[in-house]
């Protein structure tokens, strides 16, 4: 199958799953800073592998996966609703940390340049 067609696929995926995650499911259990950083499609489009990310502690990142998980059924039967393809794909949820690795970098990057402001002040 094209790169392009499931690249776009990928992106209504990401999309939709989002907006269904956001105002269709009721699992308290999945936090409110809760985002999907990306989806990945395998080339016969059976298998979705969805990339969270949460804004909080690992206990709320394992609360989210756990009501992710109890909720894919439910989401997966939402998105075949709601796309115009043949086969839904099944779909992993997977956590992802990059937007919190990106928030120490940005941290550490302040730091330093805090620490090289306060030695040339001396």
């Amino acid at each position: 199958m094209a790169q392009y067609r499931i690249n776009r696929i990928s992106e209504e995926i990401t999309r939709e799953v989002s907006d269904i995650v956001r105002t269709e499911v009721k699992d308290p259990r999945i936090s409110k800073l809760f985002s999907i950083v990306k989806t990945e499609l395998s080339g016969d489009l059976h298998y979705a592998r969805i990339h969270f990310s949460v804004m909080g502690t690992e206990e709320d990142r394992e609360n989210t996966l756990k009501g992710l998980k109890k909720a894919s059924g439910f989401i997966r039967r939402e998105l075949a609703s709601r796309l115009n393809i043949r086969f839904t794909p099944e779909l992993q949820f997977i956590p992802d940390q990059s937007i919190e690795y990106s928030v120490e970098i940005s941290k550490k990057i302040k730091e330093i340049h805090q620490d090289e402001g306060n030695e040339h002040d001396d």
